[in-house]
């Protein structure tokens, strides 16, 4: 088996993670936690989306929070955008990426964008067009890729046809989300095999939850597969609002931890990472689901004088 020696984090905290928060996360902080992460070495950020701020008041200050950032060179802000209102904001604003999706069951798109799939495809042909010649990086996502929570085990047919309208209209790579944690290894397996027998040159990232807390058994499945971009949240912050059961996002500082056990680079500082997630508990005020900011690495040791001795 051959593993990857690098591979690159997408981090979507700031995106898919603060989404589903009612409370209103302040700019400032949101970018002061974007500043900290990049001095961690994250180079790759979902950052906010150009969604409706009915919908998604989290994502009201879009704009504001891409403005604020202190870029470094060879850091990649990215967008999610569901239309072409959206793209047309991502455009104006200091966007490097801009990320258009749709669902690969009929009931999830209607659920998330309100439009048959077919509908969608046409869209994002506007939006490919709208993008031509312009600077920004396109990416396309799949969600419920691995399953879905109204119609469960989705066609393959229907994520290649979707993989292959990426493809064709240029986007520059393709996310495969498992937004309420349904995907399985054989599922990732099969479904990667699938789509690099249609396009092998095509970059995949893999987005996975940890619904079933099977996400990190995922990923190393995808690094066998040779998949080298993957997206994560801090502290493992997230879920998705339009599907019922979704939990939070695989949680970076563990994937992290896992990719150096694994003697994989990912460029980034775990401990510098273990305190950013520390403090966003503290941001969104509750317990959240990463452990390993919890238990720190493994061979954080302990004093044997300090601990608890067995009695009897």
């Amino acid at each position: 088996m051959t593993l990857p020696d690098r591979v690159e984090i997408v981090e979507v905290g700031l995106r898919d993670g603060l989404q589903i928060e009612s409370e209103f996360v302040p700019t400032d902080t949101k970018v002061d936690i974007l500043h900290a992460l990049i001095d961690a070495g994250v180079r790759h950020f979902e950052a906010t989306s150009f969604v409706s701020p009915r919908a998604v008041p989290q994502m009201r200050d879009a704009i504001d929070v891409l403005a604020g950032v202190r870029k470094q060179p060879g850091v990649v802000l990215s967008a999610l955008a569901p239309n072409r209102k959206g793209v047309e904001r991502a455009l104006e604003s200091e966007a490097d990426e801009v990320v258009v999706f749709l669902s690969a069951t009929e009931s999830h798109n209607l659920k998330n964008l309100n439009r048959p799939i077919e509908q969608s495809l046409r869209d994002i042909e506007e939006i490919a067009e709208l993008l031509k010649d312009k600077p920004l990086k396109r990416k396309g996502a799949i969600a419920v890729a691995f399953g879905c929570p109204f119609e469960g085990d989705v066609d393959l047919g229907t994520i290649k046809t979707i993989f292959n309208r990426f493809v064709d209209l240029g986007f520059n790579a393709v996310t495969l989300g498992d937004t309420t944690g349904m995907a399985t290894p054989k599922l990732v397996r099969q479904t990667v095999e699938a789509l690099r027998a249609e396009a092998p040159d095509m970059k995949i990232s893999l987005h996975f939850h940890n619904t079933r807390g099977i996400g990190l058994v995922n990923v190393v499945e995808g690094l066998r597969a040779g998949i080298t971009s993957y997206e994560s949240s801090l502290a493992g912050l997230g879920g998705c609002p339009f599907a019922p059961g979704a939990t939070g996002n695989i949680c970076t500082e563990d994937l992290v931890y896992l990719l150096d056990e694994m003697g994989i680079d990912s460029g980034i500082d775990l401990q510098a990472l273990i305190r950013i997630a520390q403090r966003l508990e503290g941001v969104v005020g509750r317990r959240l689901p990463g452990q390993l900011m919890k238990a720190g690495p493994r061979l954080n040791l302990h004093d044997v004088h300090a601990a608890t001795a067995a009695v009897g």
